[in-house]
């Protein structure tokens, strides 16, 4: 049985790795992020709105800054002013337009506009959807003014990070203490990697908030295992108290009285019911075995002292290139099982974001 739970806490943490990197949302963190946001009070043509959304995404999908409900923070908006509509004689008829569209970057919790720029537009058609549509459709995502805006509105949402970072960690702290530590997770995932220091302050914060969320995790299944065990001392039991053990996480401080436990468990079963244990063992090491060279990035690599006796300095340079290999996977699997958290808490959030109707001119 003790095997039994070694195996599974070793497809715990691989585990966590794999639904990371498999979620679709876990690269928006640790970037910044624009949300595109369209104000209903925005009185144009329902298409001409559509064209205007999918333009303001390929704006910041150029700038590598496209957004999702991660971090609904920081919004780009824009508002249209027509300034004249001339009618074209036919056949056909058709309309002209003039638009003026100004495009804005902000903070839409505060309601602060952090930098916007103005396109001037002129569109044509047989009515006047078509001549919006026309006119939009004369956006290039690659413009030289959005490409500063975007380069301004950049550079003011690292100077709010690097502001608001003690702020930040002090909120997360909060949250931490009230339990909250999936949310005091995600505070500190959306500073994003740009911010060098407030980045890594965060990082080490959420490395606390971390391990003191899986030690009380730990310590409830743990007395939940316990409980099972104590109701019924035999094979059955002993598998379900494996199966709330095995959730456990590997790095829990409350890892060696697990250990005791199962040892103790272990002590009573009979040879009998020990057999089946073997069983399933053998059916979880057929399912690691194919893992074992991506564990084996995340494990301490040894070094053999044969292959490098001939030089010295040179053993020692390659033992610590590897070292730095591996604190380096490592150091990517800390940061992905802490991002996983917050993906799973940002996906929890309600769908619709409020910004207090906001309709920057």
């Amino acid at each position: 049985m003790r095997r039994y739970l070694i195996i599974v806490f070793a497809l715990f943490l691989l585990g966590n790795t794999a639904r990371s990197q498999n979620s679709p949302k876990l690269d928006d963190f640790g970037r910044i992020v624009l949300n595109t946001y369209l104000s209903e009070q925005m009185d144009i043509p329902a298409e001409a709105r559509k064209l205007l959304d999918t333009k303001l995404s390929q704006v910041t999908s150029n700038y590598g800054m496209g957004g999702s409900s991660v971090n609904p923070r920081f919004i780009i908006t824009a508002s249209i002013n027509v300034g004249t509509k001339d009618i074209i004689a036919g056949p056909p008829q058709m309309i002209a337009q003039n638009l003026d569209v100004t495009i804005f970057i902000g903070d839409a919790l505060e309601n602060k506009i952090f930098c916007n720029t103005s396109l001037s537009l002129k569109g044509v058609g047989t009515n006047e959807n078509k001549a919006f549509i026309d006119a939009l459709k004369k956006i290039n995502p690659k413009n030289k003014d959005l490409a500063s805006l975007i380069e301004e509105g950049k550079t003011k949402i690292v100077t709010y990070f690097n502001t608001q970072c003690n702020f930040t960690i002090k909120e997360a702290m909060t949250l931490k203490e009230q339990g909250k530590y999936d949310e005091a997770i995600y505070k500190l995932s959306i500073v994003p990697e740009v911010c060098q220091d407030c980045y890594f302050k965060c990082l080490d914060t959420m490395i606390y908030v971390y391990q003191e969320k899986i030690d009380k995790d730990c310590q409830v299944k743990f007395q939940e295992a316990k409980t099972i065990w104590a109701a019924n001392s035999s094979s059955t039991g002993a598998e379900e108290a494996a199966e709330v053990l095995s959730k456990i996480h590997p790095l829990a401080t409350c890892q060696p009285a697990v250990e005791e436990f199962i040892k103790s468990i272990d002590a009573k079963l009979k040879a009998d019911e020990k057999a089946r244990w073997e069983f399933k063992i053998k059916q979880y090491e057929d399912k690691v075995a194919k893992e074992k060279e991506e564990m084996r990035i995340a494990e301490a690599k040894s070094i053999r002292d044969d292959e490098y006796r001939e030089n010295q300095s040179q053993r020692d340079a390659e033992y610590r290139e590897k070292q730095a290999v591996r604190n380096s996977e490592l150091d990517k699997i800390r940061v992905s099982a802490y991002r996983d958290v917050a993906v799973e808490y940002a996906k929890n959030q309600p769908k619709t974001v409020t910004y207090n109707n906001i309709y920057w001119k």
